[in-house]
């Protein structure tokens, strides 16, 4: 990283911690008969609290497995992931699983919402995984539907709603639990211009309407006035910085 361009310092936790720190972050897969692939080099990567930072980089880049590490869904060759402070991969997988379910929201690039289950029931379905009798779950997912702009539709099934319209539901669905850290990937490649407009609007209102720490990944380079930091990605490494329009 010795060639990243100088931005305004992140905005730590309180108590002076970022939300997201790597260290030395090396992630190689390996496979019979093939040679070893890098997807990550010995990063080191710090994310604030209040961030929305936007990495983007060709395909191959590494962008995925580096949200997959800050999630603790891929453990790293090397190096520690530490998530406002706790070190991911000291935690047994349970607990690994439970922190990420009460603290991460995801975003992922195909909306993935069951179609048996009604809009609603689809935004809920995070907190089947918590403790039971959550207080007001059904009031706080009709007002992620508002949110999100499909306040009538909470009993449609995913079937009848545009892929813009799908893609607000996986924003509300991710949104169920009050996460503090959001984590999108490529979440408006299979989307046209207009709405890839619109989806990211929705999230620089939620950042600044909930608050949560957002990291996105994406290919498009005109994206990257969306956050308040711009990150660039090639052969594992984070090759330069900037604070982006709206964050400066």
């Amino acid at each position: 990283m010795s060639d990243e361009r100088p931005v305004a310092a992140p905005r730590a936790n309180d108590d002076g911690r970022p939300m997201v720190a790597l260290r030395g972050v090396s992630k190689v897969y390996e496979a019979p008969r093939c040679p070893p692939v890098a997807a990550l080099r010995d990063l080191d990567l710090e994310v604030a609290a209040g961030e929305f930072v936007v990495v983007t980089g060709r395909s191959a880049a590494g962008k995925t497995t580096l949200l997959n590490v800050i999630a603790g869904l891929g453990r790293p060759t090397a190096g520690a992931v530490r998530l406002d402070g706790t070190d991911l991969w000291r935690l047994s997988d349970r607990r690994r699983s439970y922190l990420r379910n009460e603290t991460m929201g995801f975003v992922f690039q195909f909306p993935s919402l069951l179609p048996s289950l009604t809009v609603r029931q689809n935004v809920l379905l995070p907190l089947s995984l918590g403790p039971a009798g959550v207080p007001s779950a059904g009031e706080r997912a009709e007002e992620l539907l508002e949110l999100v702009g499909l306040g009538g539709a909470a009993g449609t099934f995913p079937r009848r709603l545009s892929a813009g319209q799908q893609q607000r539901v996986v924003i509300a669905r991710a949104l169920i639990n009050r996460p503090r850290l959001l984590l999108a990937d490529e979440p408006t490649s299979n989307l046209d211009e207009q709405t890839e407009a619109e989806i990211m609007e929705l999230l620089g209102r939620v950042h600044q309407e909930t608050g949560p720490t957002i990291v996105l990944v994406t290919h498009a380079a005109d994206l990257v006035g969306r956050g308040t930091r711009h990150l660039t990605m090639s052969d594992g490494r984070v090759l330069a910085a900037t604070a982006s329009a709206s964050g400066q």
